[in-house]
């Protein structure tokens, strides 16, 4: 059967100009409407639109997108349906690039961009847990990052979790987890209700990344991965890569962020992303890696002559 095409294609006053990504459920595109400029706009997947677990996940995306209020959140502006049996929903169109291309590109990140960074996601965070969201699936392709501003965005609440849901309510069985598997926090993998400590062991993994440009566990196949992720701890941060040396400090937090115990993490996002700051402004020296990495990319950009600059970022 022939994949869609909406390039072009005007739905619900919303222009679209190209396709920008695509998940699972559901592809996102770039469009331009009269009253709200540019917008991204994702529309369920054909297969997916007569499932109606999938519809209620993306009408639910949108609920919780209105309930988070945040300026490192994406902006819900419109849900509906574009024509019978076609919902779309329109947010906000964040500037930059999805972070995971970002980090694979320019790791290990200095660390006052990884506190930047980390802070950011950890304010949006809180905010839905303020709201009573778990957001459950952390990780570097749902944030988009602008290197130019150091500005954060957090997407998708597509597969979030409201804490005052009762169990008839829930859309994930017993017995199920749902999230990324390498960002995905121990206590999820048995599919009970997860608490915001479990988005807090996700946010430490992405510092870990940001850090090292590597994850805290080896695993090559995901039934590898589960394993490690129930029996064995995560690679002490300053055991991840070669060349690459942390103050004590720094390890501890992070590696305290990422404990297997919740109750043995720290009490909020935000504590963990106020300590993380605290012990890169006491830690001194970045590592050797990082400074050489930093070294080299100068070095490419003074070969480059002026026009091709900002193309070489």
């Amino acid at each position: 059967m022939p994949r869609e095409s909406f390039i072009g294609q005007t739905l619900a006053g919303y222009t679209i100009r190209s396709e920008v990504g695509e998940g699972g459920t559901s592809a996102v595109f770039r469009a331009e409407h009269g009253s709200h400029g540019t917008v991204a706009l994702k529309i369920l997947r054909e297969k997916l639109r007569n499932d109606r677990t999938a519809v209620t996940r993306f009408q639910r995306e949108a609920r919780f997108g209105e309930r988070v209020v945040h300026p490192n959140v994406v902006r819900t502006i419109e849900m509906g349906e574009a024509r019978a049996g076609l919902p779309f929903l329109a947010i906000e169109w964040a500037p930059g690039e999805l972070l995971e291309r970002y980090v694979k590109h320019n790791a290990p990140l200095p660390h006052a961009e990884v506190v930047a960074i980390i802070r950011q996601i950890a304010d949006a965070v809180h905010a839905a847990h303020q709201a009573g969201i778990i957001h459950r699936d952390l990780k570097p392709d749902n944030v988009m990052y602008d290197p130019e501003t150091q500005r954060v965005k957090l997407l998708d609440f597509g597969i979030a979790t409201d804490t005052n849901a009762g169990a008839d309510q829930r859309l994930t069985r017993a017995g199920f987890f749902v999230g990324t598997l390498m960002y995905v926090a121990p206590e999820a993998l048995s599919g009970e209700m997860v608490t915001p400590q479990a988005d807090q062991y996700s946010l430490a993994t992405m510092a870990y990344f940001l850090l090292t440009g590597t994850l805290p566990y080896t695993a090559k196949t995901p039934r590898e991965m589960f394993s490690q992720l129930l029996s064995q701890p995560p690679i002490p941060l300053n055991q991840a890569k070669a060349g690459l040396h942390f103050s004590p400090a720094i390890e501890q937090t992070v590696m305290r962020g990422l404990h297997k115990e919740p109750g043995k993490r720290f009490a909020t996002v935000v504590a963990f992303a106020d300590a993380l700051q605290e012990v890169v402004a006491a830690g001194g020296a970045e590592p050797v890696a990082s400074r050489g990495v930093r070294a080299r990319l100068r070095a490419l950009l003074r070969r480059v002559s002026d026009p091709f600059r900002r193309a070489a970022r």
